[in-house]
Order: C-alpha cells, then structure tokens, then sequence
C-alpha cells in the first residue's frame, strides 16, 4: 500500500506566499512597521519559509518512525 505524505503540502507554503500571492500584495501602501505592503509581506514569506519546512521534516520524520516499527502495515 502507497503511503499518503499529505504532510508535504506544508512545502507549498513558501511557493504560494511567494509567488501566488505577489500580484496580490504588490502595493506600495498600505504602510505595515513603516515598510511598504510588498516589502512586509516578502519579509513575512521569509520568516514563514523556515517554520513550513520545518513543519514537514517534523511530520516526516514521524511517519518514518511509525513504517519502521516491526509489523507494521505501510
């Protein structure tokens, strides 16, 4: 049986923040912490990048934990 792996879309997180979202955000006002709208938001992609990725090894590993166990179904 084919593991599911659901856990990884946390890996889309950066993309969409990035990239789906840029034509959005691409506003110089309003003013957020006395950057520009876009300026913030590319920082809190920047931010939020580490803690996706992290979240995903995390989840990984854990499922590789749990197929390792002997008698376990996978």
């Amino acid at each position: 049986m084919r593991r599911r792996r659901i856990h990884l879309l946390w890996l889309g997180v950066p993309y969409l923040l990035y990239l789906g979202a840029l034509p959005f955000v691409n506003r110089v006002r309003p003013v957020v912490l006395g950057l520009p709208f876009l300026f913030f938001w590319l920082l809190l992609a920047t931010l939020v990048t580490p803690l996706a990725i992290w979240l995903a090894w995390r989840a990984d590993r854990r499922d590789a934990r749990r197929g390792a166990r002997p008698g376990s179904a996978r």
